[in-house]
């Protein structure tokens, strides 16, 4: 059985002697035997663990507890249980390509009220108080504030001071809610509106995955539908991974 050094499965991978020790400490490898010396033995599961790890730490999609679920992948595989390991990448995979159409179906659903194919569904005189509106639209009025808040709609107010929301506002607030349930950033729909604003035939799916260079902070939800394709991408190549290890080291338990 070729065993390595800590060094030299750091060198081999490319990453530094220090990661392979928190890949250790946080349970993503199997603990490495020790010499006498205290120096770690590291085997061939060790290596293409290691590997695994690398891929699918690549894709930073968080929401509705992806990353947490390729966690549990790795430190599944890091066990040797690839057949329960492979089941939970299918699940993975298969939630992937559920924010997907989540997020094409968000799509559709703005392009068809921008178009006003759902105008007549209120009432032209519809004047509702802020709490009213959160209960017609059924979302929190904390995240009306934060909309508000972030820019993403002005709201007008009586003479007394209190907000009133307008079927146009109610309108815009469906696309909000829409493309906040498939978790578009805040930032990604505020140039979205900002950009139909200018140019109501701006392409809706290009402007809102395409953050402007101006942008201070860019996260994978400024660009949710291309990191979505990276993510599923990358769960395939987990998925193959995943078979070889399963071939190479049950037929070899050695190793």
């Amino acid at each position: 059985m070729k065993t390595y050094m800590t060094s030299e499965i750091a060198c081999s991978i490319g990453i530094h002697s220090n990661t392979v020790r928190l890949y250790e400490e946080l349970g993503l490898i199997p603990k490495p035997e020790r010499k006498e010396n205290g120096y770690r033995i590291f085997t061939d599961f060790h290596m293409e663990q290691i590997k695994f790890v690398r891929i699918a730490l690549k894709v930073e999609v968080l929401q509705n507890g992806l990353r947490k679920q390729a966690i549990t992948i790795i430190k599944t595989s890091a066990s040797g249980n690839f057949d329960k390991a492979i089941a939970l990448t299918e699940h993975y995979l298969q939630q992937i390509k559920n924010e997907q159409s989540n997020a094409e179906e968000a799509i559709e659903i703005t392009q068809k009220l921008l178009s006003g194919s759902n105008q007549g569904q209120e009432s032209e005189t519809m004047v509702l108080t802020r709490k009213e509106t959160a209960d017609y639209l059924q979302i929190s009025m904390d995240a009306l504030r934060n909309w508000e808040m972030n820019g993403l709609l002005t709201i007008k107010r009586k003479q007394n001071g209190y907000r009133v929301y307008t079927d146009e506002d109610i309108r815009r607030l469906k696309i909000i809610r829409s493309l906040r349930c498939a978790n578009y950033s805040l930032s990604a729909i505020l140039r979205m509106l900002n950009t139909l604003s200018q140019n109501p035939k701006a392409d809706i799916r290009q402007v809102i995955d395409t953050p402007d260079e101006s942008d201070d902070i860019i996260s994978v939800c400024d660009k949710l539908l291309t990191s979505l394709h990276y993510a599923e991408e990358n769960a395939k190549v987990m998925l193959a991974h995943l078979g070889k290890m399963k071939k190479q080291f049950e037929s070899n338990p050695t190793l």
